[in-house]
């Protein structure tokens, strides 16, 4: 099996547990190395969107859903031993899912934004 960076491995752990904060600290120590690596950057974006959305930020995580799809494109169907078209799913329906006509809630009213496909992240061997 390919070696990938520590943090890339923790990004699983962290992902799958939903805390997305994390995640994106995780996966940008990696990105600053890698500057040129889109596909890190995208999970970036979809994971900040993520953050974002349970913060009631909705426009944002409809901009960063939306850049991280476009990153990702290049790499599918499989990347790093990431399936992206699990991925690729997550974010469609999840674009469909968050609201158009909302920017930003109070973040007491978050929970009654509809909820976000369940996404559980995954390693496969190449």
């Amino acid at each position: 099996m390919h070696l990938y960076p520590d943090e890339y491995y923790e990004f699983f752990i962290k992902f799958n547990e939903g805390d997305y904060y994390t995640c994106h600290d995780l996966l940008e120590e990696i990105w600053l190395t890698e500057k040129d690596n889109l596909f890190l950057k995208g999970l970036l974006q979809m994971t900040v969107a993520i953050y974002h959305y349970e913060y009631g930020n909705v426009k944002g995580a409809r901009s960063m859903m939306r850049v991280g799809h476009t990153y990702i494109q290049k790499y599918r169907p499989k990347h790093w031993g990431l399936n992206l078209e699990i991925v690729n799913e997550f974010i469609e329906q999840s674009l469909i899912i968050i609201p158009n006509d909302i920017d930003r809630i109070p973040f007491e009213d978050v929970s009654t934004l509809p909820k976000l496909p369940q996404l559980i992240l995954y390693l496969q061997e190449d």
